[in-house]
C-alpha cells in the first residue's frame, strides 16, 4: 500500500502543470516557472508554444526558436506546424513570410486561439496594427480570457490611433492579468487617457 501511495505521488509529481496554470504563470510574469516546465515527446503543442514565448520574453532567442521549430516539425497536416512555423520566421525577422504561415494556420484551426493570435504577432511584426488588431481580436473571440492578445489588441489599435479601443483592451489586459509586469505601465496609460476624457 505505501508503495502504491509512493508511486502516485511520483507520478503526480512529474506530470506538468496544467496549461492555464502555465498561462497564469506567464501572465504574472513568472517566466522562469513556466521554462522549467518539463517537456516530453506527448507534450501539448499549447504547452511548447507558452514556453517559447516565455523563453522569447526572456530574451533567450535560441532557446525560443528552438521550441518554435520542435512545433514546425510537426506534420504538416497539423496547424501547430503552420503556427511553429510562423512563429520560427518571425524570430529569424522574416515577417511577410510569417504573415503568410500564420494565415494558412488560422485558414486550416480557426479554432485554435494561437494560430490567430501568432497571425497578429506576425502583423505586428510588418508594423501592420490595422490588420495586427482583428487578428487578436479573433483569438480573443475564440479564448475570451486570453489576457495578452487583449494587451496586444490595445497596443495595435494604439498605434492605429484608436485610442477609445486600446482603452477597451487595456482595461481587459489589466482585469484579466492583474499581476501582470506591465501593469504600471498600462496603468499610467489609462490614467493619462481617463484625464483627456
Amino acid at each position: 500500500m505505501l508503495f502504491t501511495i509512493a508511486m502516485l505521488l511520483g507520478q503526480a509529481a512529474s506530470s506538468p502543470p496544467a496549461l492555464e496554470t502555465v498561462r497564469a504563470w506567464f501572465e504574472a510574469g513568472q517566466h522562469q516557472d513556466v521554462i522549467a516546465v518539463p517537456l516530453a515527446d506527448d507534450s501539448a503543442p499549447a504547452l511548447i508554444y507558452q514556453i517559447a514565448q516565455s523563453h522569447d520574453r526572456l530574451e533567450q532567442a535560441p532557446a525560443a526558436r528552438a521550441a518554435y521549430e520542435r512545433l514546425a516539425a510537426r506534420p504538416a497536416i497539423d496547424a501547430w506546424h503552420l503556427i511553429g512555423r510562423a512563429a520560427t520566421l518571425l524570430a529569424y525577422g522574416q515577417a511577410t513570410e510569417a504573415v503568410t504561415a500564420a494565415q494558412q494556420a488560422v485558414a486550416a484551426a480557426p479554432d485554435v486561439a494561437a494560430a490567430h493570435y501568432q497571425l497578429g504577432l506576425a502583423q505586428a511584426g510588418r508594423l501592420d496594427h490595422e490588420k495586427a488588431a482583428p487578428a487578436f481580436e479573433a483569438a480573443i473571440s475564440v479564448i475570451p480570457t486570453l489576457a495578452y492578445a487583449h494587451y496586444y489588441a490595445g497596443l495595435s489599435y494604439y498605434q492605429a490611433e484608436r485610442v477609445d479601443l486600446m482603452a477597451r483592451y487595456l482595461e481587459s489586459f489589466l482585469r484579466l492579468a492583474p499581476n501582470a509586469p506591465e501593469r504600471p505601465q498600462v496603468e499610467s496609460v489609462m490614467r493619462t487617457i481617463r484625464g483627456r476624457r
